[in-house]
């Protein structure tokens, strides 16, 4: 028996496979820290441009990104599909470490804005690429907790947004902080280097001597791919945005759009907002607001592998309702609370279960469709995500502006429980399945 035959029925994991999770990792942490950096410096930019009284531009400022992320979702996901995951990878990176950085010489809202939707077009295309990356690579039975580890990874580039500023904007400002996300950058050499297209986008392209190089290199068997039949085909972006709503895959389609569009909403509302929240409403200067976000932030750690690590246990879809319920429980308790502690428990709350949530649905995006459509419809739920998120930066200062902590989380409540009630009735479960089974 060839030595690159793993023995049947026992998929394995290699020093591959946890190399490719620990790089997935790192891109997805650092893809997290760029998109909230802004969150933690968001008070002395809005005193600096005189936005006080004007929850609407403040809210647009950061809606501007989320559009980015919109349009960066949905044309990135195509280009995955078009000219392979890793180049994709690449020009996600440049464009959202270079236009996060230059939010530092902004002058004025418009020109934050303009840099931020740019910015946006890098964060939303990179978002999706790790979890196709880990869905093409890693046995099924393994994806999931694979998957939810790499979504999991999440929080530590939410807290190194929070650390960062803490500890250098005292010193340098809001400006200079965000050079801080230029850091990425460390890791374009490794992907270009190190990270290996997709083999399951190679064996779609037909691509036989760099198949059996791949293998041989990272001493993989082809028996770990479940796509024995290559299928050269051209792609259409066109095709596979309409095979998506085919009577195939609609329902998973409509499930995951809501699924998105839910926790963009209540995520990206919720701690973009916080440590405004936290200052206006008790009172906090900019350092201590960092400080109680950075403890909120931490329930996400526990939150994120609870989930995770029940994902190929107990499910996808059990996980996903039952912690949307839990969150949406949190938030209408916040929204009732009045003391600063209360605030601080429900906050946690909220904090632990709607980050599991996220565990669950990152695992589900890429396993619901087969490989020549995975990154186009990846994308195009992202980006579903993304317009829910350029809502949240506008609506959610309104509902606080003139409705405090109680309108802003009671929509956050319902937001959720919706979110929950959806993924019930829609959703299927593919914990232990391999993709084609799923597909």
């Amino acid at each position: 028996m060839s030595t690159l035959q793993p023995e049947a029925g026992k998929p394995r994991l290699t020093r591959f496979h946890y190399s490719l999770l620990a790089l997935s990792s790192f891109i997805y942490a650092f893809t997290a820290m760029n998109v909230l950096l802004i969150a933690a410096v968001l008070t002395p930019i809005i005193s600096e441009f005189n936005l006080a009284n004007q929850p609407l531009t403040a809210g647009l400022l950061l809606s501007a990104g989320y559009l980015g992320m919109f349009a960066g979702a949905l044309i990135c996901g195509i280009l995955a599909d078009r000219v392979g995951r890793r180049k994709t990878l690449l020009f996600t990176l440049l464009m959202m470490t270079t236009f996060t950085a230059l939010n530092a010489v902004a002058i004025d809202p418009l020109t934050m804005g303009i840099l931020r939707f740019f910015a946006g077009i890098g964060l939303g295309g990179a978002l999706p690429q790790p979890g196709i990356y880990i869905s093409e690579y890693i046995p099924a039975k393994y994806r999931g907790r694979f998957l939810g580890l790499v979504e999991a990874s999440w929080v530590y580039g939410a807290l190194l947004s929070l650390a960062f500023p803490f500890v250098l904007f005292p010193m340098l400002g809001w400006r200079l902080t965000f050079l801080i996300s230029l850091l990425p950058l460390v890791l374009v050499p490794f992907v270009y280097l190190f990270a290996p297209e997709s083999l399951r986008f190679l064996q779609y392209k037909g691509k036989k001597q760099e198949i059996t190089r791949l293998l041989e290199k990272h001493k993989l068997s082809m028996d770990e791919f479940e796509e024995k039949t290559p299928v050269t085909r051209d792609y259409s972006a066109k095709n596979a945005l309409g095979e998506i709503w085919s009577r195939r895959f609609r329902r998973r389609t409509l499930m995951l759009w809501l699924a998105w569009a839910v926790l963009v909403y209540s995520y990206h509302g919720i701690f973009t907002w916080l440590p405004t929240f936290y200052s206006s409403t008790l009172g906090f200067t900019v350092v201590r607001s960092i400080q109680w976000v950075l403890i909120v932030t931490l329930a996400q750690v526990p939150g994120y592998y609870t989930g995770a690590l029940l994902l190929d246990r107990v499910g996808r879809k059990r996980i996903a309702v039952f912690y949307l319920l839990f969150a949406a429980a949190g938030s209408a308790l916040l929204s009732l609370a009045v003391e600063p502690n209360s605030i601080l428990l429900w906050s946690i709350v909220i904090s632990f279960f709607n980050l599991g949530a996220w565990s669950a649905l990152y695992a589900y995006t890429p396993e619901l469709y087969p490989t020549r459509i995975r990154g186009t419809a990846s994308g195009a739920a992202a980006s579903i995500g993304r317009l829910a998120g350029v809502i949240a930066p506008t609506a959610t200062p309104l509902l606080y502006y003139y409705g405090g902590l109680p309108a802003a989380f009671a929509v956050f409540a319902l937001v959720q429980f919706a979110g929950a009630i959806g993924i019930l009735i829609l959703g299927v479960e593919t914990k232990g399945k391999t993709l084609e089974e799923i597909g």
